[in-house]
């Protein structure tokens, strides 16, 4: 089992390196392949941009019957990114029922670029950036490059508003990958999408 999921990152890296996707990067950080560093930098013409994030991958001997554990290390501010763990709300990495043989680290790493900049404001894990994005966008984008630059000096910085977590509608159903792979496949690597021009339409969170 351990000689097919190293045969198939074999292939994945391979991929990766052939497509030479815009402002993805990974390599392996085990010599078996099960552990590796990767980073994405932020759309065009997106509050992201410019922005890289880091990230961890770490693979089983399983894969790629089962979805590898995805994790920020530098952790963005957004709706659909756990801010205590870095974990993204991805459904397909979540939820092994969800996962397809037919994903690769190319796509898990190009979903997550697209994220970024296309939240999915009706299925949030960070509450509070999803409540901003809501209630005022320009301020969103401040604090998202506040957080990136200064971390640790945002958590008294936020409106009084967003310091009570009970005013949010909780959820925690996660993001599908085939909402963001096929969605935005002809888009992702070059720019903004009209969505997240208009993040205000989406339906699930109340303004309180």
């Amino acid at each position: 089992m351990h000689r097919r999921a190293y045969f198939l990152l074999e292939r994945d890296f391979q991929e990766l390196k052939e497509n030479n996707f815009k402002g993805i990067t990974a390599f392996p950080v085990s010599e078996d392949l099960m552990e590796w560093g990767a980073s994405i930098q932020g759309l065009q013409n997106t509050v992201w941009q410019g922005l890289f994030f880091q990230l961890t991958i770490n693979f089983t001997s399983e894969y790629n019957l089962v979805p590898p554990v995805v994790k920020f290390l530098t952790i963005p501010f957004h709706p659909n990114v756990d801010q205590n763990s870095g974990r993204a709300c991805i459904d397909f990495l979540d939820n092994p029922a969800k996962w397809n043989t037919s994903y690769t680290l190319s796509s898990i790493l190009f979903t997550l670029q697209v994220m970024l900049s296309n939240p999915v404001l009706e299925n949030p894990v960070n509450l509070e950036a999803a409540q901003m994005l809501i209630k005022d966008e320009s301020l969103y984008k401040q604090i998202v490059l506040r957080f990136f630059n200064q971390p640790s000096q945002l958590r008294d910085d936020r409106p009084e508003s967003l310091k009570d977590p009970d005013k949010f509608i909780r959820s925690t159903k996660a993001v599908s990958f085939n909402d963001y792979y096929k969605t935005w496949s002809g888009i992702a690597t070059s720019k903004a999408t009209e969505y997240y021009r208009s993040p205000c339409k989406s339906p699930g969170l109340q303004s309180s």
